[in-house]
């Protein structure tokens, strides 16, 4: 037996995987969570607020996918079922953690300061970070972790029409928030 219970040179599909761990086999879901922990934990600091949220959220979400795994219904993908979990997970912790805060973006970039372009990455998230929930789980499913319109609708329980609604309301508002870099970009 190899690393994870698996026969040496056998690869197992994630349903593989889950019908595995609900038959009993002790290291399906753990190879099935390293295969996804990466994607799932960056999409969960997406969704959430702050790293610990994230990390709160993503336990929470881990738990309750290894105890339901009986009730996968085989209708989407494994995949989708995890992310779907991770995402109502945030949400659930976001609504119960009202009382934090929220980040406020500067007003502009500085000009000629080095550092902007190693910051480009923080500012977005920033702005993500000020997006409604609904709109910031949309965008990052479709924009960020490549789902279709149809798949996030189905993991996130709202119609299609919804999820583009929420997708252009996302984007119209992260491209105001991040107006000053198109403006830097044409000024060179």
């Amino acid at each position: 037996m190899g690393s994870f219970g698996e026969q040496a040179g056998q690869h197992r599909s994630d349903a593989d995987l889950l019908a595995a761990h609900v038959a009993g086999d002790r290291y399906a879901f753990e190879e099935l969570f390293c295969r996804y922990q990466r994607r799932l934990y960056r999409l969960a600091q997406l969704t959430s607020r702050n790293p610990d949220d994230a990390a709160d959220a993503m336990q929470d979400a881990m738990l309750s996918a290894h105890r339901r795994a009986h009730t996968f219904r085989h209708d989407c993908a494994v995949s989708s079922w995890l992310y779907r979990i991770v995402v109502n997970s945030c949400l659930d912790r976001l609504r119960r953690n009202k009382s934090h805060s929220t980040i406020t973006l500067p007003d502009a970039v500085p000009v000629g300061d080095p550092t902007t372009l190693v910051d480009t990455a923080i500012v977005v998230e920033r702005a993500l970070m000020r997006l409604p929930l609904e709109q910031r789980a949309a965008v990052v499913a479709v924009d960020m972790q490549g789902y279709s319109i149809a798949e996030t609708a189905d993991m996130l329980g709202v119609p299609q029409g919804t999820i583009k609604s929420r997708c252009a309301r996302a984007r119209s508002k992260l491209a105001e928030a991040l107006e000053c870099f198109d403006s830097r970009a044409g000024a060179r």
